[in-house]
């Protein structure tokens, strides 16, 4: 793989009950809403669990995510093509913390932050409109 080691780790408050995040993380409906601008080339279940793959395309990159563990407030996710590394998602009660490593010629502090800022935003706009 070409390009430079990374790493980012960030911690954020969230307006949303813990529920709604991991809702938002896990369940397919969710996640392709807040992460609108990447196309999903594979059909997801309705709720990712381990042994999942799938790949997002941005544009002309990919990136194959393997689901390794998907539990009540952690999300792993084992990637390859155009990022070779992991990201993890944890998360609780009004917090998302991720950590995402790996080799890439991508900016991957860039783009993590504005995953993470995109989530903020669809939980807390989830938060408002839900019973």
């Amino acid at each position: 793989m070409l390009g430079s080691f990374q790493q980012a780790h960030l911690r954020i408050e969230v307006d949303a009950p813990e529920t709604v995040i991991r809702d938002s993380l896990l369940r397919r409906d969710r996640l392709q809403q807040w992460l609108w601008t990447q196309r999903f080339s594979t059909p997801l279940p309705e709720e990712l669990h381990s042994g999942v793959t799938f790949t997002i395309s941005l544009g002309p990159l990919a990136i194959r995510h393997e689901v390794e563990r998907a539990d009540p407030n952690c999300l792993r996710l084992l990637l390859s093509g155009s990022i070779d590394g992991f990201h993890e998602w944890y998360w609780g009660e009004g917090w998302v913390q991720s950590r995402l490593e790996g080799v890439s010629l991508l900016p991957l502090n860039l783009s993590h932050t504005m995953n993470l800022l995109r989530l903020r935003e669809f939980v807390a706009q989830t938060k408002a409109v839900s019973p």
